[in-house]
């Protein structure tokens, strides 16, 4: 069995687990995450240069443990070195809403624009952009029936590690 039968074959048994709720299908698809993030990453380069994360996004429930959405992260690096990324992200919720836990574990996965500026020399402000992706893993925890908090760490391009808080508010079914 080559690595592609085997990816496909993976990705086919994790979407037939995905999909083994039914009550809570109706509960939570078609439901909608607004949430506010703040944190840290590490640019790769001789050595770490770190930045402060701020950033917001949107979740939309395509099904109980399967959400995607926009997502804007804007990094304040040192001296007029900023980042602004621009990516549409998935989400995998990786127990089942049934289950009752007030922590919930997900994987996340992102890909779109990422926008860099940076001062040249004493002179103008130089912007430059690229694609961009993220990936990577993290827990939310309800703590109210509306509102929950959470965390994760991502991997990211341009080369960055990122650990972020967030605070998210959910509306729908």
């Amino acid at each position: 069995m080559t690595w592609t039968k085997r990816g496909w074959m993976s990705a086919a048994l994790l979407a037939a687990w995905m999909a083994g709720s039914t009550e809570a299908r109706a509960q939570e698809a078609g439901s909608i995450a607004i949430e506010g993030t703040v944190g840290w990453a590490g640019f790769v380069d001789d050595a770490t240069i770190h930045h402060g994360v701020y950033g917001a996004g949107a979740r939309f429930h395509l099904s109980p443990r399967i959400s995607v959405g926009p997502e804007f992260t804007y990094m304040v690096g040192p001296d007029a070195d900023r980042d602004v990324f621009l990516l549409g992200s998935l989400w995998i919720d990786l127990v089942s809403p049934g289950a009752k836990s007030p922590v919930v574990p997900y994987v996340a996965f992102g890909g779109g624009y990422m926008a860099h500026r940076d001062e040249l020399g004493r002179g103008p402000y130089v912007w430059t952009s690229e694609g961009s992706f993220t990936a990577g893993g993290g827990a939310r925890v309800r703590v109210h029936d509306r509102v929950y908090v959470g965390g994760d760490v991502r991997l990211g391009w341009e080369l960055h590690l990122r650990a972020a808080g967030h605070v998210g508010v959910t509306w729908g079914r």
